[in-house]
Parts: structure tokens; C-alpha cells; sequence
């Protein structure tokens, strides 16, 4: 029980960051960026890049949740500040072409073979019994840091209590002498940067692959509209049922099935577990778990 537990923790950790930048983005723009997940595969590719070649893995991280920041920011000012005059479906289909693109140059300039960060390879933890690595003890405790900051400057400042009268009203925050525009580049970049950052952080378990976005798009997206699309802290619980489901699947013990003692769920059909969940969630609580602020907006 224990094992299953740290195995929910470890990949709520690995989505957590990304979905909540995801829904902090759309409680600005309205719209899905299906790019966002490419975001965090970018970061990945550029802190397993300065770590190969000598810089220190924590400044790795930073550095590519500040490039991939700055990338969104750019993306958002360029392309989708233009595409969201013709309306949010135009924007996000130019956000899936804009997703294939960044897939392509990505492959293009790394080639199809994984990379992995030039670490010592260290035993695992033991702990009441459950086996954790180093990398996902140090992935969840960040990822945990960094949520209890974030919810801090959403709840407790004032850029926070700016970021959520965006969320409810633009207009009416712009009317009351709100800086929209300033807003919402600082809210692109924070979003891209929690995508890199959390891509950073998940290439300690995984690796650099140029697939990893396509990976993460259902799961991401799912635990989004699972917790209500614009509640970023909704996104965050909404990571943690996903995990729970993905991690139950994959531990679930079928082999009454077979006649067998033990046999278990192929790990490729884990997105199976999100798919489920993101139909149950669209067809029962279309606005998600938490939904006031969602119908608010």
C-alpha cells in the first residue's frame, strides 16, 4: 500500500507543474494551448543539454524554465494574440500546428534517440518498506515547494488577486486600472516556465524524447477539465486523481483472468486510465470537479 502511494505521489509530480501552468494560461487566453505540452518537452531537451555539457543540474532546470517562459511569452505576443482575434478555435487549431512544429524542430536538431541527464547512479531509498528513487524523492519534494509557493502568491499578494480578477473578468479588471496586457505576459511566461520547469523536472525519471509531449497530452489535459479549466489549484488535484487512476491500472492484478498467479496491465495502455477518466469527466462534470470559478468566467 505504501509502494502504491509513493507511485501516486511520484507521478502527480510529474504532471502537476504542467497542468497547472496549462490551466493558469487558459483562465487568461480561453482557449486549450495544445502546445503547452510541448512546452515542457522543450525544457526537458534544453536542462538535459546544459547539463551534458558541464552546467549544474539545478541551474539546468532554472535555465530552461526561463527559456521555455520566455518562449511562451514570445508565442503568445507573436502568434496567439493575433489568432485569438478570429476566435479561441482558431487559436488553438494554430497552437496544434504550432505544437507539430516545435516536434519537428525538436527532431530535427536532436535526432530520434532519447537523452538522459549525465548522472551518478544511486541506490534506491527504502522507506517502510516501498522503493523510491533519489530523482522521484527530489521530484515530488519540489514539485510540492513549488505548489505551496504559487498557492502563497495567488491567495496572499497582490499579483495574485490580479491574476484572479483576470480570470473572472478581463474587461472588468482592465475597467478597474489593471494592466491586462503586462498581466497576461507575466501569466504566459509563468505558465510556459511551470511547463519547462515541470519538463525539466520529469526528465530526471525519464529522460529527453521528442515523443514526451505527445505522452503527456491526455493525462495533462484531463486532470485540467478534471478540475475545472481556469482553477490552476483545481488542475493540481485533478494531477492527483489522474496519478491515482494510472498508478491502479498498472498495479491491478489480473490474473484470475488467466488462471495465472500474476499478470499485469501493459504499461502502454496507462493513457487508457486518462482517456477513461477525461470522457467520465466531459459527459458528468463538463466544467469539472471545482467548478464555481470555471462558470464564473
Amino acid at each position: 500500500m505504501l509502494q502504491f502511494l509513493f507511485d501516486t505521489l511520484s507521478r502527480t509530480g510529474d504532471l502537476a507543474l504542467i497542468a497547472l501552468g496549462l490551466s493558469l494560461v487558459y483562465g487568461m487566453a480561453k482557449f486549450p494551448n495544445i502546445a503547452h505540452v510541448q512546452y515542457a518537452m522543450v525544457g526537458t531537451y534544453v536542462s538535459v543539454g546544459l547539463q551534458r555539457i558541464g552546467a549544474p543540474l539545478a541551474l539546468s532546470i532554472l535555465a530552461a524554465a526561463l527559456a521555455v517562459g520566455f518562449l511562451a511569452m514570445v508565442c503568445q505576443l507573436v502568434l496567439f494574440r493575433r489568432l485569438l482575434r478570429a476566435g479561441p478555435a482558431i487559436a488553438m487549431i494554430g497552437s496544434m500546428a504550432l505544437a507539430m512544429v516545435m516536434v519537428a524542430v525538436v527532431l530535427g536538431s536532436f535526432g530520434s534517440s532519447p537523452l538522459q541527464y549525465q548522472l551518478p547512479v544511486q541506490p534506491p531509498l527504502i522507506l517502510g518498506g516501498a522503493i523510491v528513487s533519489q530523482n522521484q524523492l527530489i521530484s515530488m519534494t519540489t514539485t510540492l515547494v513549488l505548489l505551496v509557493f504559487f498557492a502563497i502568491i495567488l491567495f496572499k499578494t497582490r499579483l495574485g488577486r490580479s491574476l484572479r480578477a483576470m480570470a473572472c473578468n478581463v474587461s472588468l479588471a482592465s475597467a478597474a486600472g489593471l494592466n491586462t496586457e503586462a498581466i497576461t505576459r507575466l501569466v504566459n511566461f509563468l505558465g510556459g516556465g511551470l511547463a519547462g520547469l515541470g519538463g525539466a523536472i520529469l526528465a530526471l525519471n525519464t529522460g529527453a524524447y521528442n515523443n514526451l509531449g505527445n505522452d503527456l497530452l491526455l493525462p495533462i489535459f484531463a486532470a485540467a477539465v478534471l478540475g475545472g479549466l481556469g482553477n490552476p489549484l483545481g488542475a493540481v488535484a485533478g494531477t492527483l486523481i489522474i496519478a491515482l487512476a494510472e498508478t491502479f491500472v498498472t498495479n491491478l492484478n489480473i490474473g484470475w483472468l488467466y488462471g495465472q498467479s500474476l499478470a499485469f496491465i501493459p504499461a502502454g495502455y496507462i493513457s487508457a486510465a486518462s482517456f477513461i477518466i477525461l470522457l467520465l469527466a466531459l459527459i458528468l462534470r463538463p466544467y469539472g470537479i471545482f467548478n464555481r470559478e470555471v462558470r464564473r468566467v
